[in-house]
């Protein structure tokens, strides 16, 4: 590869490394190690590939989400537990309750399957269409809303503060937008 082309490289995933490493943990429940896992693995694909890459993130992104489903297709039973971090609080005033529902949410994305978990990080966390979710993992769009709909409600029973709003009302969990996750 060109010296210029690993620059850019190099400037990539020094930029956007800590925003897509934020997005394997939400794919992989929580789990950091197999987190940092997906990450490199798709860098590594990436790199093979530069010089043709248009849209690096988008390109990397894609690796992350057809590399967990691969994953979580292969291994049917996963012996570990994760068991969820607190973050270091801010020290923001009334980040206390937002923070308790942060772990609450963590906690039960990790109860919910890993289709149900795929498919509500890439839907509501990535805010991506039901047909684009459909297609990266593999299955109808019927499916992607029968399984997002049993996932909320799963969610909801789990932890009750998630939805403020009317059962018609669609939000993401916790109130916040994709850009906000993402940021």
């Amino acid at each position: 590869m060109e010296a210029s082309r690993q620059d850019e490289y190099r400037e990539f995933v020094a930029m956007r490394s800590t925003a897509l490493l934020r997005l394997a943990v939400l794919l992989t429940g929580g789990d950091r190690h197999a987190a940092e896992d997906l990450l490199q693995i798709a860098l590594m694909k990436a790199y093979g590939r530069w010089a043709r890459i248009e849209q690096p993130e988008a390109y990397v992104r894609q690796i992350m989400y057809r590399q967990q489903v691969n994953r979580w297709r292969l291994r049917r039973h996963h012996a570990e537990v994760t068991v969820p971090v607190l973050p270091e609080s801010g020290g923001e005033e009334g980040a206390g309750a937002d923070l308790e529902l942060r772990v609450a949410l963590w906690a039960a994305l990790g109860r919910l399957s890993k289709r149900q978990r795929a498919v509500v990080v890439l839907r509501y966390f990535e805010d991506l269409p039901e047909a684009e979710v459909a297609a990266l993992l593999g299955c109808p769009v019927g499916t992607v809303r029968s399984t997002a709909h049993r996932s909320l409600a799963k969610l909801r029973a789990l932890v009750p503060d998630l939805h403020p709003g009317g059962p018609g009302e669609q939000q993401l969990p916790l109130g916040y937008t994709a850009k906000e996750i993402q940021a």
